[in-house]
Parts: structure tokens; C-alpha cells; sequence
């Protein structure tokens, strides 16, 4: 009967230490309308852009405090922050702010939201913003960008970023195509800082964007790093 009662015991002690176990982590990475909600709810609430002073100057949230992730001061700035309460971080696409909120979680950050996809994202969505200052010009229109595809060649379009690491690896063979393969294609280059409506309407909301066009048609279109070689094979 002992034996019995043992059981029953380690049992009912196993069941409540199973009743201890930590609750699923809050999903912290919130889509742009979610994560305008979630601010409106925490209107007291640190909300960090951590790209570049320059894009910051271009258009940022309402209430947002620039840090740049790469800046030599970004530990210095973030550590002058309330570790306590909520935070609010982003960047263009989404890379740069996981990176950040990571390390602000390991710095003993408690409660720390990600804006999904970046300000892209957020643009792409109508949702509002505001700038700085003004910038002097709000880049390429939609009908210039159209005249850029009547080449009688095939045109290969890069949507890219200063700052965008595979951006910057893919640069300098797409200037190679561009010169080898100068009696086929033609390759453009569009910096997507500088030309934000331009990527709002084509609805360029990750970096890098590779398009290639026939005809005024799109081909084949590419998201996110591809190699030399992946490119070349689409200019057969």
C-alpha cells in the first residue's frame, strides 16, 4: 500500500511543478497597425528609431527618438532608458531593430516591441509619419521610373540602401553585370531612402528588391540577397 501512495505522491508533485513552468513568450514582433494600437495603449512609452540620423530626418514615427543602431553611442543612449517599462523599436525593414531589441532584451530590457517589416511596412500601410525637416524632393515619380524601362534591352532594376549589408555585397557585381553584359542589359540602381513614395506605389517593403523588365514588362522579380550567379541565370 506504501508503494501505492508513493506514486500517487510523486505524481501529484510532478503536476504542479508543471503548473510552474514559464507562460509562451508574448509575441513581441507586431505588424505595423498592431504596433500603432500597442503604442496608443502605452502613450508614455519609449519609442526608438535606430537607423541613421539621415534616415531618421526623412520620416519617422510621431514621438520617436533617433539611436542608430551602428552609432557609436547607441549602449550610451539606450542605457539611459527605463529597463522597466515598454519600448518600441524599428528601423527600416526589420533587421537592424531585431538586432537592437536583442541586445536591449540581454541588457535586462523587459518588455520590448518590434515593428514588423520596418517603417516599409509601416508606409506600405498608410499609417502616419512625420520628418524633421522637410526633405527637397520626395524622389523619382511613377512615370519617370516607367521611362526608365524602354530600353530596347533588358533592365534590371535594384532597389537598395547605404546602409543594407547585402546591399553592399551585391553591389559590386551588379556593377560588374553592368559593364560585361553592358549589349543586353541595362542595370539601375534606386536608393530607397531617397525615393519612399516611388517605393510606397510599387510596394517595395524589404530590402534588397531585384526587378528585371522586357518590354516594359516585369520577368522576374527577387527579395533579400541572391549571389552572382543566381542573376545570371535569369540573363540567359
Amino acid at each position: 500500500m506504501a508503494k501505492y501512495l508513493f506514486f500517487i505522491l510523486a505524481g501529484i508533485t510532478v503536476g504542479s511543478n508543471s503548473c510552474n513552468r514559464p507562460s509562451p513568450t508574448l509575441n513581441t514582433s507586431l505588424a505595423p497597425k498592431e504596433f500603432k494600437e500597442k503604442i496608443n495603449l502605452v502613450p508614455s512609452a519609449e519609442i526608438i528609431d535606430v537607423r541613421t540620423p539621415e534616415e531618421f530626418s526623412k520620416g519617422h514615427l510621431q514621438n520617436a527618438r533617433n539611436v542608430d543602431w551602428n552609432g557609436i553611442d547607441f549602449q550610451a543612449e539606450i542605457s539611459k532608458i527605463d529597463k522597466s517599462k515598454p519600448v518600441f523599436v524599428y528601423c527600416l525593414s526589420g533587421g537592424r531593430s531585431s538586432s537592437a531589441a536583442n541586445q536591449m532584451r540581454s541588457d535586462g530590457f523587459k518588455e520590448i516591441y518590434e515593428l514588423s517589416g520596418g517603417i516599409m511596412k509601416w508606409r506600405a500601410a498608410n499609417l502616419p509619419e512625420t520628418s524633421s525637416t522637410r526633405p527637397t524632393s520626395t524622389g523619382m515619380s511613377h512615370q519617370q521610373f516607367d521611362s526608365l524601362l524602354t530600353f530596347d534591352k533588358l533592365v534590371l532594376i535594384d532597389f537598395y540602401a547605404e546602409w543594407c549589408t547585402p546591399c553592399k555585397k551585391m553591389k559590386p557585381y551588379l556593377e560588374e553585370i553592368s559593364k560585361d553584359r553592358a549589349g543586353k542589359v541595362v542595370v539601375i540602381r534606386i536608393n530607397a531612402d531617397d525615393n519612399q513614395q516611388l517605393c510606397k506605389e510599387l510596394k517595395i517593403e524589404t530590402l534588397p528588391v531585384l526587378q528585371l523588365y522586357k518590354n516594359k514588362t516585369m520577368t522576374w522579380t527577387n527579395t533579400g540577397y541572391i549571389s552572382k550567379e543566381g542573376i545570371l541565370k535569369q540573363l540567359l
